[in-house]
């Protein structure tokens, strides 16, 4: 069994030559969000999820992005609402949410 039954991980990469970013697009906040929730909803550690920042993946053009693993599916994202859909349908239930994934 693996530690974690998911494991996510947000770009929060901050350009400093004014290129296209994630953290142009509030992901510090997103990530904040995404782990206060996963810990509100007790599914927050091991045995669970595990939610990380994390630098550049370079798909700066379609970002801001988030992958979950071990299913390899990346996804991008516009509000808390987003995060929500996919903190509820994917990391928890384990339902890719077709509409965010690129």
């Amino acid at each position: 069994m693996a530690y974690y039954t998911r494991h996510a991980f947000v770009c929060c990469n901050q350009t400093s030559d004014g290129s296209q970013c994630c953290q142009d697009h509030n992901a510090l906040a997103m990530v904040k969000y995404a782990k206060d929730r996963l810990k509100e909803l007790d599914m927050f550690g091991p045995g669970k999820v595990r939610l990380n920042k994390s630098g550049c993946m370079g798909r700066c053009g379609e970002g801001p992005v988030l992958v979950v693993y071990p299913d390899e599916t990346w996804y991008t994202y516009v509000d808390q609402e987003d995060i929500e859909e996919i903190i509820q349908e994917h990391l928890i239930n384990g339902r890719e949410v077709a509409r965010l994934k690129i």
